[in-house]
């Protein structure tokens, strides 16, 4: 029983040191993945869709009902002002009309004949106070000539009355008539047709419409929806790119012309619309196209810019290279207001894994510093550069991004310098630091040596 517990026990560690010799022994270096630090230019920007849109557009409507008898107009046809586009049925209109004109006719011969009874009753007033006068005639008589004049005077005024009523009522019947004749408002293009011939528009509290017509397309404006969190960086003046899908290849430039106060809110989202003004000359872009508009808020030019990736990378520790911080590097950072980083020991020379290069860095804080800062906010970061097989830490101070790039305020870092951003993978394409969850782990393994650019993956 004893030989049996010794032969485990004895195999058990045969087959530890097996796999520390043959799995474990020895780490590999990480194969690094390179960018260049550039010199050039950062645009921040703030991104959007909107709807292109005629400078002016008009809906034509309808005032009355009825059937639509001839059209004039079609899509696209150009139009001047005043030009006919359609006609409804003016048949019942004009019968109104008519019948207004008699309705006044018989008013106005009304109104005469209570003229011409005012007249006599206003002699024979005058004759009866002659008589009464004379004391020929009753005062009784007198006031019953006074009364009838009075009278008569009256139902000469109601006479008026009615006749400049029916004159009004055949002003409107006319006026209806002419409504009936569509004309266009202003000179443009027919965008839209809503009516065919032999349709009944019925025009009640609101006027169907029955053509759109936008103004001349040489001019469009573009509505765009600005986030809250972006809008008090818009404002009117402001240069804008955009480009439509039907025109991928083609970036068009306009300017802010209005940014509006009222907010629109959907689904918790509160929105600002701007409205953006631009030219179109040859008329290419048509309304209710989609635009992707690029607000230029700041352009930085000459500056030294290091990728996004390489801000973002953390090597692993065992190919991180321990050195203390320049004397230089530190009082910069205590200049800026770089927060001060303890450590957590010195470097140990000559440990057991030369891998490691001598033991444990100077503080773990120092290799958390990575990250993006939106444009114009200025903070301290570590970047990782080569050195030899292993990760050397560069702290800068970084200002304005464009979402790829991050301009270098201050630092160590020199135009055409390499950074890392990642690690190579064997076999494929490369990665930055990134492990597929779905992918089985496997232990570190393989020798010693090889360049920086190859060898297996982290």
């Amino acid at each position: 029983m004893k030989k049996v517990v010794v032969i485990l026990v004895l195999v058990l560690v045969a087959g530890v040191l097996a796999w520390k010799m043959f799995l474990g022994g020895g780490e590999k270096p990480v194969s690094f993945r390179f960018a260049k630090v550039e010199k050039g230019e950062i645009l921040v920007t703030v991104n959007t869709t909107g709807t292109v849109q005629p400078v002016k557009q008009v809906q034509v409507g309808t005032q009355v009902s009825g059937t639509i008898a001839r059209l004039h107009a079609d899509y696209n046809d150009l139009v001047k002002a005043g030009q006919v586009l359609a006609e409804i049925d003016p048949a019942p209109f004009q019968a109104r009309v008519d019948q207004d004109r008699a309705n006044l006719a018989r008013s106005e011969a009304d109104q005469e004949r209570a003229k011409v009874l005012l007249e006599q009753a206003k002699r024979e007033m005058e004759r009866s106070k002659e008589l009464a006068d004379k004391k020929l005639i009753s005062d009784s008589d007198l006031d019953t000539a006074v009364s009838n004049y009075k009278s008569l005077e009256a139902q000469q005024k109601i006479a008026a009355a009615v006749v400049s009523q029916a004159r009004s009522t055949l002003k409107m019947s006319e006026v209806n008539l002419g409504y009936t004749t569509i004309a266009s408002p202003i000179d443009g293009v027919v965008v839209s047709r809503n009516v065919d011939v032999g349709q009944t528009v019925a025009a009640s509290l609101s006027a169907p419409t029955i053509f759109v017509i936008s103004d001349n397309l040489a001019k469009i404006r573009i509505l765009a929806s600005v986030p809250e969190a972006d809008i008090a960086r818009i404002a009117a003046g402001q240069e804008v790119a955009f480009a439509v899908d039907a025109f991928k290849d083609t970036t068009l430039r306009g300017k802010v012309a209005q940014v509006r106060l009222e907010p629109t809110t959907q689904q918790n989202v509160v929105t600002y619309t701007v409205v953006i003004s631009a030219d179109n000359p040859s008329s290419k872009l048509l309304p209710g196209m989609t635009a992707d508009v690029t607000f230029e808020i700041e352009r930085f030019s000459d500056i030294l810019k290091v990728p996004n990736a390489a801000l973002r990378y953390t090597p692993p520790e065992t190919a991180v290279l321990a050195e203390p911080a320049p004397a230089d590097e530190g009082e910069a950072r205590k200049g800026e207001g770089e927060p001060k980083v303890e450590g957590k020991g010195e470097a140990k020379n000559g440990g057991k894994n030369g891998g490691k290069n001598g033991g444990e860095r100077k503080g773990k804080a120092e290799r958390k510093g990575g990250g993006e800062r939106k444009g114009g906010a200025k903070s301290w970061a570590t970047v990782w550069v080569p050195s030899g097989n292993l990760a050397r830490s560069v702290r800068v101070r970084l200002g304005a991004t464009d979402g790829s790039f991050t301009q270098v305020v201050a630092g160590s870092l020199q135009a055409d310098q390499d950074v890392i951003v990642g690690v190579a993978i064997e076999g494929g394409n490369s990665a930055s630091g990134m492990k597929n969850p779905f992918l089985p782990s496997r232990p570190p393994g393989g020798g010693r040596g090889g360049p920086p650019g190859g060898g297996r993956d982290h």
